[in-house]
């Protein structure tokens, strides 16, 4: 009996899990991506011809390789966002979307603020300096964490927990989001604000927002404008949601103190971003959610949606459920 043919593009699943690649090969014939990178689209294309599943990290998935890939049945994203899968396409296509929600926001939110305390004490820029036989302490006076305010933007899985940690700091929090109610904040003794308030007002504004067409370029210049001189940025959840122009201004002309920037609009960025030339700012490649436990969850909720999806059971982690109104067999 023929097997269907699951291509992974998430060059990280498995790599902790053998369990869940052991789980997928159960059902289906695996071929894996032979790049240590993102896939462009003109291979996702030649991959996908024949494929009936996908298991996907940070590639786009694009209406034109959804259109491309005839037997295409499921796509399973190895993450929490997707963003980079035209869902509309998907549902056009009768195609299935699973995702991971909120199995990566400890990570996540440790990784914040492992940030936070990285951009306001100048840890990065320490270290390398040390590695580089120097000894310039006084090069490197930071701002105290403790007692300060944190603004929040995006108070849901994620910033719920960054709120948690940070109680431990005694900073005042405030939050942003249209969506929590003021009991959900006061349980991690955050003051629900509007925006411009938070960031008036905070030492470290952090977001923590999905993509949407609400949040894209949510922060801009007129944000930037609005908070202290003494203020840093922190974004650990996507690239869009920032005008990238606007923040490199605002680091340049010293309109905020620095940020701690984890994402970006095209990833990776080039190697000559001006961005990554700033001495107030400290990068990360994309990397708040890879902890060894959060990509083992991640694994094993795509492994396992996919092998529901193949035994004729409904996937649980459903991105697109309209979909389902479409397809017969379910």
């Amino acid at each position: 009996m023929r097997r269907p043919k699951v291509y992974v593009t998430s060059r990280s699943f498995g790599q902790y899990s053998e369990e869940a690649l052991e789980l997928v090969k159960s059902v289906a014939e695996v071929e894996q991506n032979p790049y240590s990178r993102a896939m462009s689209e003109e291979e996702l294309l030649k991959a996908v011809e024949d494929a009936e599943g996908l298991i996907v990290g940070a590639d786009e998935i694009t209406r034109r390789i959804i259109g491309h890939a005839k037997k295409l049945r499921i796509i399973a994203r190895h993450g929490v966002g997707v963003d980079n899968i035209d869902l509309k396409a998907a549902t056009d296509n009768n195609v299935i979307v699973t995702y991971t929600p909120h199995v990566n926001a400890e990570a996540v939110a440790d990784f914040t603020m492992g940030l936070i305390l990285s951009v306001a004490r100048r840890i990065p820029q320490a270290h390398l300096s040390m590695r580089q036989g120097k000894w310039e302490a006084t090069k490197f006076i930071g701002a105290e964490v403790y007692g300060k305010t944190l603004g929040i933007i995006g108070l849901g899985g994620i910033g719920y927990r960054v709120a948690k940690r940070a109680k431990g700091f005694d900073v005042r929090i405030l939050a942003y989001d249209p969506y929590i109610s003021h009991e959900r904040a006061a349980e991690v003794s955050a003051e629900l604000v509007d925006l411009e308030t938070l960031l008036r007002e905070s030492d470290f504004v952090t977001l923590h927002v999905a993509l949407t067409d609400e949040t894209r370029g949510i922060i801009g210049e007129e944000e930037f404008n609005l908070m202290k001189q003494t203020a840093y940025f922190i974004n650990t959840s996507r690239g869009r949601a920032v005008d990238e122009r606007a923040l490199y201004k605002a680091l340049k002309e010293r309109k905020i103190a620095g940020a701690a920037i984890d994402v970006y609009s095209k990833e990776p960025p080039s190697a000559d971003s001006p961005l990554l030339l700033l001495d107030n700012m400290v990068t990360s490649p994309h990397i708040a959610a890879y902890t060894r436990e959060a990509i083992r969850r991640m694994d094993m909720m795509n492994a396992e949606d996919m092998v529901k999806f193949f035994k004729g059971e409904t996937p649980r982690y459903i991105a697109n459920p309209e979909v389902l109104k479409k397809i017969p067999e379910f």
